[in-house]
């Protein structure tokens, strides 16, 4: 098993993993393909991937936010946090996510924040496990119409 950052030729393994997070998602266009080139071109962002022979089963995505308070420190976003479903549970994407928060560190970010849209208390109870805190902020949402 590799934890890796994601290369360009993980596009396709990539979509088809992310499918699972949001199966309503239309099909990828150009400007996903567009997205991902950006991500991985960028500094300040990262798709974090987990493969196992050449499969990627596990997946997140870092993004780097400059900052003009807290001494200038940079704060980190995490999102897209997937694990294939015939994977769970075997500490892929704690191991996708501690590599995340590695690099946000050496970033020198003063905070790494996730947000998630789910219910489930498992899935919180696994946020948790990886040191997040369910208490310290209050997220708000607005979507675009």
């Amino acid at each position: 098993m590799k934890i890796r950052s994601a290369k360009k030729n993980d596009y396709e393994q990539l979509l088809n993993l992310l499918r699972q997070l949001n199966p309503d998602d239309p099909e990828a266009s150009f400007l996903e393909r567009q997205a991902f080139d950006e991500i991985v071109d960028s500094k300040n962002l990262e798709l974090i991937v987990a493969e196992d022979e050449g499969v990627l089963l596990s997946s997140c995505y870092l993004n780097v936010v400059p900052n003009i308070t807290r001494g200038g420190r940079p704060y980190a976003i995490i999102e897209n946090v997937i694990t294939d479903s015939n994977y769970r549970n075997r500490g892929l994407g704690e191991r996708v996510i501690k590599m995340a928060l590695e690099k946000a560190w050496i970033a020198n970010c003063y905070k790494v924040m996730l947000m998630s849209g789910r219910k489930d208390p498992a899935v919180h109870a696994f946020y948790q496990k990886c040191g997040f805190s369910a208490d310290e902020k209050q997220a708000y949402v607005q979507r675009a119409l």
